[in-house]
């Protein structure tokens, strides 16, 4: 599935032949999920590339240049989901849904970003920022569940902060166990996702 309006992969910026800005932060982001962006020296990353660490400067200034490259992929993405007019027109509990598998799609597709950006702690001054980012993000999507809870759309009876929560808890979980390219589709994912949401487990 394809979010309209979705930001575009990281601008590939050309260095030194056999790699560009886009394959360095990739092996970048799988370092500092692995061993956590405060651990991973650029000097690890010249290692798993092969490459001096001069070469890596040709691409990006700083470590934390790479960071913000690629949280900003991973909010980017989110961000451009409510930017998208189906996020903003229509009953409540459709753009919900809307907004949901658009979350699921991005997750999907960008999945070593988002899991980075899921395990922020907030301790520089870009990963601050970006929490920050992702806290607005949330509170419009609270905004969205409150919004269907007034159209009577979806149940009363539960807070909405208790239900946003339950939600992005549940979508924000699959970065630990989906791996695209296996026997569940991103589409079929969110669909059962969509399904437990909205209409739960009972059979009717």
């Amino acid at each position: 599935m394809t979010v309209a309006g979705a930001s575009p992969s990281p601008t590939a910026r050309r260095g030194r032949p056999g790699y560009d800005q886009q394959s360095v932060l990739a092996v970048a982001v799988a370092a500092f999920n692995r061993y956590g962006y405060e651990a991973t020296s650029m000097g690890m990353l010249a290692e798993e590339l092969g490459i001096s660490k001069s070469a890596i400067y040709h691409h990006v200034p700083s470590k934390g240049d790479l960071l913000r490259l690629a949280l900003d992929h991973a909010l980017g993405g989110l961000e451009s989901i409510l930017d998208d007019p189906r996020a903003g027109e229509g009953a409540a509990d459709a753009r919900l849904e809307f907004v949901l598998r658009g979350t699921i799609a991005v997750l999907t597709e960008r999945l070593p970003f988002v899991t980075l950006l899921l395990r922020l702690r907030g301790n520089t001054e870009i990963e601050r920022e970006a929490l920050e980012r992702r806290r607005t993000f949330d509170r419009q999507i609270a905004a969205l569940v409150d919004a269907a809870r007034q159209e009577g759309s979806i149940r009363d009876d539960i807070d909405p902060r208790t239900t946003t929560r339950l939600i992005f808890g549940t979508i924000n979980s699959i970065v630990e166990w989906y791996r695209p390219g296996g026997p569940l589709t991103a589409d079929k994912l969110a669909d059962d996702v969509i399904l437990m949401v909205f209409d739960g487990l009972h059979r009717r």
